[in-house]
């Protein structure tokens, strides 16, 4: 597994956005190897079996007797001391038994040698795991995993039994991605249903749903301009603009409907209406944009989060607030309802 790791690594190492590539240390315990040596055990007569009941005893310890003090009994341990298993010139001359009677060094029949050991061994649901880390930068996470996995797949060969999940804030923008994915129809059934309770037209309410278009596009050509990518902020921000994009365009039709009521033909009350609720729609406008400014501008901590959302925000209102003013009545004048309703 950590060589597996060491190739992803190097992967994104070569990626495009994936910076500050780390993976877990999982080795630099040192650790007393002592590796039977099979060929010199042959010749001098000596079992793998003697090796191991022979290091076992010294370094382990092995029980020898039994002490009783009334009804309790207390197991007699035999080991070397701890300066001695500490010692690799002691641990060599450790007498291992023969198969003629006698005695030979342990350093004889065994390699011994300290070697880098697991420091940590890590599980998830049961599974061993090691961690390859890496942040993001200049470029969207979505794209970033995307040419990874594929380099991954191309370039770096999974040992059998071993596979990659990606986490962190990957995992999040794709449970957020399902989750909106549910709730953006939901907010559009919500609003036309919505809309048709207050205006009681079909007609009139897609005509105020004219504004979520235009003010979707205001959003991303506002993200595009700044070179920011779309996140979960940026989609949280969407959803706030459509709330403020539809209010504007209740107003309008609104205004244009009272005036058609009091016996004012389509046409004229839609020039009318909209002039006098240009400047309500305006400082609507302009007092949710200029609040989003800072968040905008924004460097310090959980700016990351903050900017999105306002750009969204700010070019949204721009071009809904272009549409309500200009061609939601001209919309209204050529397709709206034009029958009257009573005051």
């Amino acid at each position: 597994m950590n060589a597996a790791a060491d190739r992803i690594a190097e992967v994104l190492r070569k990626t495009r956005g994936a910076v500050d590539v780390r993976v877990e240390q999982t080795e630099g315990l040192p650790m007393l190897d002592i590796r039977p040596n099979r060929m010199a055990m042959s010749r001098i007569g000596v079992t793998a079996g003697d090796v191991q009941d022979t290091v076992a005893a010294a370094i382990g310890g092995r029980e020898a007797g039994m002490i009783f003090e009334g009804d309790r009994r207390f197991p007699v341990v035999i080991r070397l001391s701890e300066a001695s298993r500490s010692d690799l010139t002691q641990v060599a001359q450790i007498p291992v038994p023969t198969s003629a009677g006698g005695f030979v060094p342990l350093s004889t029949v065994a390699d011994i040698a300290v070697v880098d050991g697991p420091n940590q061994i890590s599980r998830e649901n049961g599974k061993r795991r090691v961690v390859v880390q890496a942040n993001v930068r200049d470029r969207d996470v979505a794209g970033v995993v995307a040419d990874a996995r594929a380099a991954i797949d191309a370039q770096a060969t999974m040992p059998p039994g071993t596979y990659v999940e990606w986490g962190g804030q990957f995992e999040n923008l794709a449970s957020a991605r399902d989750r909106l994915m549910l709730v953006v129809p939901v907010c559009f059934a919500v609003i036309m249903l919505l809309l048709y309770g207050a205006l009681g037209s079909v007609r009139d309410a897609a005509i105020v749903f004219t504004g979520v278009p235009l003010a979707l596009v205001g959003g991303v050509l506002a993200l595009v301009v700044r070179g920011m990518p779309f996140s979960v902020s940026a989609a949280v921000g969407f959803i706030a603009l459509l709330g403020i994009a539809v209010l504007n365009g209740l107003v309008m039709v609104s205004s244009i409907r009272d005036l058609m009521a009091r016996g004012m033909d389509r046409v004229r009350a839609a020039h009318d209406g909209a002039l006098a609720r240009l400047r309500p729609v305006a400082m609507t406008a302009l007092v949710a944009s200029l609040g989003f400014v800072p968040m905008a501008l924004g460097h310090g901590a959980g700016a990351e989060v903050q900017k999105p959302l306002a750009t969204v925000v700010i070019g949204g209102l721009i071009s809904a607030t272009l549409l309500t003013l200009f061609v939601l009545p001209t919309l209204y004048a050529r397709f709206g309802n034009g029958g009257r309703r009573r005051m």
